[in-house]
């Protein structure tokens, strides 16, 4: 017997031993993936499936240059929208910079989604600072991630949908060109 049919034919003999049926909730394995977990592949992003950085960029009056890449084994697909992007424990929110969402965008190995972040809006001297801020892939994601940004001023954000490169996500003043 192949050692998949062993595992095939103990499994089954456990389900017998213990019972099952199909009203009862489905059993597993001790240490294996619950059913409903994410395989790593095919699957819609998450926060927690991606590697997220952050860097300044001068273009534009200056902003945040937000990258995000599949960990490895994963591949995982950004659907089309705005990532949730928000500052704080008091979640100051960025708000759309286009008018349209993009395409959804496939991440694995080195392919990278990019998204533009204006923390700073307004031309008055006000706001609050920080030095990091929540990234979610939409606002449904159940785990977002903190991501390091140095220090930054944020008043009335913005932020791009994501792109499949850096230039195409300059935020500018929040209204397309």
């Amino acid at each position: 017997m192949s050692q998949e049919a062993s595992v095939l034919a103990l499994a089954l003999a456990l389900s017998l031993a213990v019972g099952a049926d199909s009203s009862a909730a489905p059993r597993r394995m001790p240490g294996a993936a619950p059913s409903g977990d994410k395989k790593g592949y095919g699957q819609a992003c998450g926060a927690n499936d991606l590697t997220f950085s952050a860097r300044s960029e001068s273009q534009a009056g200056g902003y945040i240059l937000l990258s995000a890449r599949a960990k490895p084994g994963i591949t995982c697909t950004i659907p089309s929208g705005l990532p949730s992007v928000s500052f704080g424990s008091k979640g100051i929110e960025a708000t759309s910079a286009e008018q349209a969402v993009g395409p959804a965008i496939k991440l694995s190995g080195s392919t990278t989604a990019y998204a533009g972040i204006n923390p700073k809006t307004t031309n008055t001297n006000g706001g609050v600072e920080f030095t990091f801020l929540i990234a979610a892939i939409g606002t449904s994601d159940p785990n977002p991630a903190s991501v390091s940004t140095g220090s930054v001023t944020v008043d009335k954000p913005i932020v791009t949908n994501w792109h499949t490169t850096p230039a195409d996500t300059t935020p500018g003043d929040g209204t397309d060109n």
